[in-house]
């Protein structure tokens, strides 16, 4: 048995599940002042929607709602149906803390308690 759907049926479907691809996704890139909501992201790059993504080539951020997740060095690669795929040459993972310059030993103590000053009374 063969299914047929009108093509008006279809292109709605299309628009529905892109619509909700957007709604879902917290995931969003930022190039300067400019962000873009990601359909999917992979760990060699992402995908946008085709009608309001430009070739974006450069550094980017890409954002978990407020949370910076990373930064990259991007290219877009190619249109694939209505998503167009960018691909990473470098990503860094953002951290929420400095890096250290030396090993820190794990049973190492929190703090210092040093002695208590000499009152001037």
């Amino acid at each position: 048995m063969t299914d047929y759907l009108s093509p008006e049926i279809e292109a709605a479907l299309k628009a529905a599940r892109k619509a909700a691809m957007k709604k879902s996704s917290r995931l969003r890139v930022q190039m300067g002042d400019t962000q873009y909501p990601i359909l999917k992201l992979w760990d060699k790059g992402f995908a946008l929607d085709v009608s309001g993504a430009p070739k974006l080539r450069g550094l980017v951020d890409i954002y978990d709602g407020t949370k910076h997740l990373m930064n990259g060095l991007i290219i877009a690669t190619e249109a694939e149906g209505d998503m167009m795929h960018y691909e990473f040459k470098r990503a860094t993972q953002a951290q929420d803390k400095a890096p250290l310059d030396y090993e820190r030993d794990e049973n190492a103590p929190v703090a210092l308690i040093g002695k208590a000053a000499p009152s001037l009374h």
